[in-house]
């Protein structure tokens, strides 16, 4: 009976563990998997201690670097162990060797060197098996990283971009700035194709970083570039012309934020971070008042044409603005994000991050994403 259990037991380790796999590698859509879930938060913590607060941002950077690729190198590994371990215990059930013995066979049947013989009908079907999946395992992974690789590299031309549009670290105040003194901020062509291109780009982060969660925690190459404070920057710069200019990329401006906030949410979803799916407009937002009048003060006097109403237009903002605003700064706290004005320099406007179940938790209820409509919150 113990033998019957004990094969019971490893059979649905390695199943287990096979499912994870398929999961995490081939699944092309965002999907839980509890054992990715387990390696990726143990190798974070000797990360996080060692890369604590209070540590010059330099330090933590350079740290939290390596998170991403020793979880990814981490990963094959514990799958092969644990198929080990789930064979192991399925040649101890079906012979009368010692734990020893099987332990001997299953690693042999697993690296495929045949240091141990598999003498009987039995041995020689689990061996069989056992082999076949520990190369199809490391033919995911080959063939995994050239995917997360290409996904990265198609992120980071975008976010290296912006450094030349809005400045380094990126700010919307800059962004309009340097437009307007080239002329395009009073080209509506010109500001509706750089909306149009950043709501594309949005919509390959959902779909890269859903596939492959693991790409949420790729820093840039740039110590001072970071995924999400370009996502935040653009997010600010479509507000601030939305609520600000008139007549201006009204309407490709909001696509672009409609875009990004649901993409920063989805994300955030799941990685079991807490947010309003349906926040008022009125909500309190991590911008104050003050922030937003010294931006229009400054773009007034740069001589561009702005609203009549300022009042109006702080409301129009905060009402953008509080639509992605927990879950753009939580984002920036979970990935360390390098500093950036109206991002990662600041917390909720509960004065504490957004709350995170767990990392890597499991999902939230999202909201229907047709609900949402096509204007300030």
């Amino acid at each position: 009976m113990i033998r019957v259990l004990m094969f019971a037991i490893g059979f649905l380790i390695v199943g287990g563990t096979l499912m994870s796999a398929v999961r995490t590698v081939i699944l092309p859509r965002a999907a839980q998997s509890w054992l990715t879930r387990i390696v990726f938060v143990a190798v974070r913590l000797p990360f996080m201690a060692l890369s604590g607060p209070k540590q010059p941002y330099q330090r933590r950077d350079r740290v939290l670097a390596l998170y991403g690729p020793v979880a990814l190198v981490t990963l094959p590994m514990v799958w092969l162990t644990i198929v080990l371990i789930g064979y192991m215990l399925m040649f101890w059930a079906v012979d009368t060797r010692s734990w020893a013995d099987a332990f001997h066979l299953s690693m042999s049947s697993l690296t495929t060197l045949g240091l141990a013989p598999a003498e009987t009908l039995i041995d020689r079907i689990l061996a069989f098996f056992e082999s076949g999946l520990g190369l199809t395992l490391v033919a995911l992974m080959i063939s995994f990283l050239p995917a997360i690789y290409s996904s990265f590299a198609r992120r980071e031309v975008q976010v290296g971009q912006l450094e030349v549009r809005a400045g380094s670290p990126p700010s919307a105040m800059t962004f309009l700035e340097r437009h307007y003194l080239i002329g395009s901020l009073d080209n509506p062509d010109e500001l509706d194709s750089t909306f149009q291109r950043w709501e594309r780009w949005f919509a390959q982060i959902e779909e890269s970083h859903l596939t492959y969660p693991a790409l949420v925690f790729f820093r840039s190459p740039q110590s001072e570039r970071s995924w999400v404070t370009a996502a935040g920057t653009m997010l600010d710069t479509a507000a601030l012309v939305a609520a600000c200019l008139p007549r201006k990329s009204i309407g490709s401006a909001g696509l672009c934020i409609r875009s990004g906030y649901l993409t920063l949410r989805r994300i955030a979803t799941f990685f079991g971070i807490e947010f309003d799916h349906d926040p008022a407009p009125d909500d309190p937002i991590s911008i104050e008042r003050a922030e937003f009048d010294q931006v229009w003060n400054r773009l007034s006097r740069l001589g561009i044409e702005l609203k009549s109403d300022q009042d109006q237009a702080w409301r129009d903002f905060a009402g953008w603005r509080v639509n992605y605003d927990t879950v753009l700064l939580a984002l920036a706290d979970v990935t360390a994000a390098a500093y950036a004005p109206w991002t990662s320099d600041r917390s909720s406007p509960s004065g504490e991050p957004a709350r995170i179940r767990r990392f890597g938790s499991g999902r939230t209820q999202p909201a229907d994403p047709d609900s949402t409509p096509l204007e300030p919150s």
